[in-house]
């Protein structure tokens, strides 16, 4: 397993997390810091103020919609991924509502066509289908987006624009499809899309910026707007604010263009913790697994994916204390573990655990394989304490499979 971990939490956040009273917390029990999320949205207002960008919440990222009456005060709507995030847009942010899909259905397009703000389609023949469904009606704004063929993501997982990638068409096959279809394809069109960042920093979207300019910008000068995708990672600390607002003003000033940011991770960026148990303790081969009431393949999915070694509060990497101990999970499968720690003091059954930044790309991506409960979802705050808003039980579980 690659040992990546988290990227660092300021000594104010860390403070502020470490204040959550977590005993009196169920477990298992995603639990996000409202005031650290408020910090996050103000930083982000304050960036598309300064740049004259749109910022968006990614729901892909982050969906807890009891949160977004916080979110909805700073940001200029949602992009969602799919009619369903759509949806939840609608009735609980409101807003400008986006929607990109790799494919729509046609009645997909019909129900998103009534209420979304823009449209961003994946291929010259989607669009030209969703031409076809929304003829003679009143549409949203339509998008495409495109392949700038450049990116500095290093896990093929999560780099959409790895060779042969399916999201997003690039300058050659759009040149073939136009050829095919109809040119005039690129009179519907208001704006485009790309997607090429991945946790990554400001000069990063400056060199991918200067690779889709390169390919597109005989298009780029007609249209309204440009979408800069998500994978912005503004609200960690040392990210360059400044260089992201240069580039963002100079793209809208070359261009006469609207531009749209959409992070979905920069939004909940070290803002919640998921709370634990620790079940059992066991031993093998001279190693201690401590078996905890959470799952990293159900709850903290991209541990296994990315994969990456979480922070714990209050731990350590292997031997920087004197008790080393592996995490594993509850479900059955044999790979269902995190990396190794140290803490100084021995764990102890029925002991709590706090994994730090489980906000983002955890309550949107919880399965319930094994039948292992999803955790509750609760809110922090300094002014109104801990509260849980959802409790999930085996009801939960059998609705799914019936």
């Amino acid at each position: 397993m690659v040992q990546h971990s988290t990227p660092t939490l300021s000594k104010t956040s860390l403070n502020a997390l470490s204040s959550i009273p977590y005993a009196e917390a169920l477990s298992p029990s995603y639990i996000v810091h409202l005031d650290q999320l408020e910090k996050n949205c103000q930083l982000l207002k304050s960036v598309a103020e300064r740049s004259g960008a749109n910022i968006l919440l990614a729901l892909k990222g982050y969906a807890c919609y009891s949160t977004f009456p916080i979110i909805k005060q700073y940001l200029s709507g949602t992009t969602s991924s799919g009619l369903h995030e759509a949806l939840l847009a609608k009735e609980f942010f409101g807003k400008e509502v986006h929607v990109y899909s790799p494919a729509y259905k046609v009645d997909e397009i019909k129900k998103l066509s009534s209420f979304a703000h823009s449209l961003v389609f994946n291929s010259a023949q989607q669009l030209f289908n969703g031409l076809e469904t929304l003829k003679g009606k009143r549409h949203p704004d339509l998008g495409l987006r495109v392949n700038p063929e450049y990116s500095e993501v290093g896990i093929d997982l999560y780099d959409s624009c790895v060779p042969s990638s399916r999201l997003g068409t690039n300058r050659t096959a759009l040149d073939q499809s136009l050829n095919t279809l109809s040119f005039d394809l690129l009179k519907n069109l208001d704006g485009l899309h790309f997607h090429a960042l991945c946790e990554q920093d400001a000069d990063t979207l400056e060199r991918t910026v200067d690779e889709f300019e390169a390919k597109f910008r005989d298009l780029i000068a007609n249209m309204k707007w440009v979408n800069f995708g998500g994978g912005h990672h503004i609200t960690r600390p040392k990210y360059d604010v400044e260089r992201l607002i240069k580039v963002v003003k100079r793209f809208r000033e070359k261009y006469s263009v609207d531009v749209y940011l959409e992070p979905g991770e920069a939004v909940a960026l070290h803002t919640g913790v998921l709370v634990v148990t620790i079940l059992d303790i066991v031993e093998s081969g001279g190693l201690k697994t401590a078996i905890i009431d959470s799952s990293f393949t159900c709850h903290m999915p991209d541990v296994l994916e990315m994969p990456y070694r979480p922070s714990i509060l209050g731990a350590g990497t292997l031997d920087e204390y004197m008790h080393n101990y592996r995490l594993g999970g509850i479900s059955c499968l044999a790979g269902d573990v995190a990396g190794d720690y140290s803490f100084p003091e021995a764990l102890k059954v029925g002991q709590r655990l706090v994994f730090l930044d489980m906000s983002h790309y955890t309550m949107v991506k919880n399965t319930t394989f094994n039948g292992v409960p999803l955790p509750a979802i609760s809110l922090y705050s300094e002014s109104q304490g801990l509260r849980t808003v959802r409790h999930f039980g085996y009801e939960d579980y059998r609705a799914r499979l019936s």
